[in-house]
């Protein structure tokens, strides 16, 4: 239910508003202005309807409580009669929410009502991820609160000082390499070298050299004698990302490795000790790649000791404000810019987006977000134009059936009801089909009429 506080000297105008607007608003009457600032400061309400008519008493002192209201945190409608229309305007530009004429349209009414709570929320929303943001509640640089962090924190922390191998997993752009180092700096080898590689960035015919090592002439073109990473990373930890990019032949090596805790350079015979704890990392399927025979079985299963699975940021959608703040916070002292705050609209429709890129896609519309902003606050129209776009399904039901943004709405429900068809119920291949994400295939049609939906979950499990 939404607590809507009422300041108005009509009293009968209270069970009128309640009637009409049902029992999805609860009305709350103040008349004077100590009242209504009680109210208010306790929190008793979401929003706030000023009535303002020309026939009230005192109507200058009303008028100058309404501004100090309008001007305050606490989200307002103004209502007013025809007469006292110039002043309701002024007062939305004073920092209102919005206005409507007395006697109001109940359906316009409802709409900036549920507005007004919901930009109310956003703001709630945000300050709590600034105080969230302030206290640091992260784990060694990650940030997060959300029950899926929560998890992946808790995981960390057990196996920080453990000497067994981790495997992580998730989607590109989830902070595979943030969780290792976690592991790393919580443990007892965090003054210890942390080395990175990335097992796909290695061309097949150095990735031996590059982790085992090699002496002088031990293949044509080498020039002295090198460590490879497993040396380099000493008594610290080796982070291998892309473990699915190995080829069958190292994978052979690699699992030697684990299992004798001993290496050889190339061109040399001498056995070295393993010393550092090593980290795996994919965003690969590694049991379906068992399955096809892309990966050894038994390697799979010494270097997944213990699994920790880094969310898709689609997963836990209320961490969204607390990296955005996070990034806007960091990249605004890079940049130089003043920019402290994001508009709750524009924060809203980072929320419903559905992040094919993760974490890294967050951070990087933040940093355009940033350049692009004039002011010291990020806008909706600093956003880029696909996120915009694609938060036009996210339209609530009470939009007008014939407008323009309902039609649009409703035609891009048909092209992805028609994707849907047309590839068998196989919304993977609808979503590539119209080059759009999985996610917001889904959240469009969420939207369709319960009859044809229907027909498409029987197609998709046919």
């Amino acid at each position: 239910m939404i607590r809507i506080g009422l300041y108005s000297e009509d009293r009968t105008l209270r069970p009128l508003l309640s009637s009409a607007l049902g029992a999805e608003f609860q009305i709350l009457l103040e008349s004077d202005e100590n009242g209504v600032n009680r109210m208010i400061s306790a929190g008793g309400c979401d929003a706030i309807i000023l009535d303002l008519d020309s026939s009230q008493k005192s109507l200058k002192e009303r008028i100058e409580c309404c501004r100090r209201i309008a001007t305050s945190q606490m989200p307002s409608v103004v209502m007013a009669d025809d007469d006292l229309r110039s002043t309701a305007v002024d007062l939305v530009r004073q920092g209102a929410f919005s206005y409507c004429r007395k006697p109001p349209s109940i359906r316009d009414l409802k709409t900036m009502l549920r507005r007004a709570h919901e930009n109310s929320s956003l703001k709630r929303e945000l300050e709590t991820a600034q105080e969230r943001l302030k206290a640091a509640v992260s784990c060694d640089g990650m940030m997060g609160s959300s029950p899926q962090m929560r998890q992946v924190y808790d995981l960390v922390r057990r196996v920080a000082n453990l000497n067994c191998s981790v495997l992580v997993t998730g989607e590109s752009g989830t902070g595979k390499e943030l969780i290792a180092r976690a592991i790393h700096n919580l443990g007892a080898r965090t003054k210890r070298p942390f080395v990175a590689v990335s097992c796909g960035a290695i061309p097949e015919t150095l990735i031996e050299a590059e982790l085992f090592g090699h002496e002088k002439g031990a293949y044509t073109g080498t020039v002295g004698t090198r460590e490879g990473y497993l040396e380099q990373a000493g008594d610290g930890t080796l982070f291998l990302d892309e473990i699915g990019e190995l080829s069958l032949s190292t994978q052979v090596k690699f699992l030697r490795l684990l299992q004798q805790r001993e290496f050889s350079r190339l061109g040399s015979s001498r056995l070295i000790p393993l010393r550092a704890r090593l980290v795996f990392a994919t965003h690969q399927d590694l049991g379906e790649m068992v399955a096809q025979g892309k990966f050894r079985q038994d390697l799979y299963y010494r270097i997944n000791v213990m699994r920790i699975n880094a969310p898709a940021l689609q997963e836990h959608p209320e961490d969204v404000p607390e990296l955005a703040t996070h990034f806007l916070l960091h990249y605004s002292e890079i940049y130089q810019k003043p920019i402290e705050d994001i508009q709750p609209e524009a924060m809203a429709l980072l929320r419903g987006y559905s992040w094919p890129g993760n974490v890294r896609e967050l951070e990087n519309v933040i940093q355009q977000a940033i350049i692009l902003a004039d002011g010291d606050t990020i806008r909706v129209e600093d956003l880029p134009a696909h996120l915009r776009e694609e938060s036009v399904v996210s339209i609530d039901d009470f939009q007008p059936a014939g407008s323009f943004e309902r039609q649009l709405r409703d035609y891009k429900v048909q092209l992805a009801m028609t994707a849907v068809r047309e590839n068998n119920g196989n919304k993977t291949l609808a979503a590539r089909s119209l080059c759009i994400s999985r996610a917001y295939l889904y959240r469009l049609i969420r939207f369709a009429e319960p009859r044809p939906l229907a027909e498409l979950e029987e197609i998709g499990s046919a």
